[in-house]
């Protein structure tokens, strides 16, 4: 089994807020795949990058996408279309 790589998690985590538009941390976690710990240190350096931010509703947490997020997230799809098509798996 190979392991994701460092920017494969970060695209994961990205992929599951877009999904949900504003997700709380248990659904970025088991849509992810990841330990608690982890994916706290993920969401703060996602954070401090300006790609998510955090917006409070009745005292919990929700994650939502940056238009830098959004960014990112279509680029990496440019990016790996591009590279299947040359037989390339990312």
């Amino acid at each position: 089994m190979r392991r994701r790589s460092r920017l494969k998690i970060i695209i994961d985590i990205l992929e599951v807020v877009e999904s949900e538009g504003s997700a709380r941390i248990t659904k970025i976690l088991y849509g992810a795949n990841m330990a608690y710990d982890r994916l706290v240190k993920y969401l703060e350096e996602l954070e401090r990058s300006g790609l998510i931010e955090v917006r409070k509703r009745c005292g919990v947490n929700f994650y939502q996408l940056t238009d830098k997020g959004r960014k990112l997230l279509h680029e990496y799809r440019r990016v790996e279309r591009l590279a299947r098509a040359f037989g390339i798996e990312i």
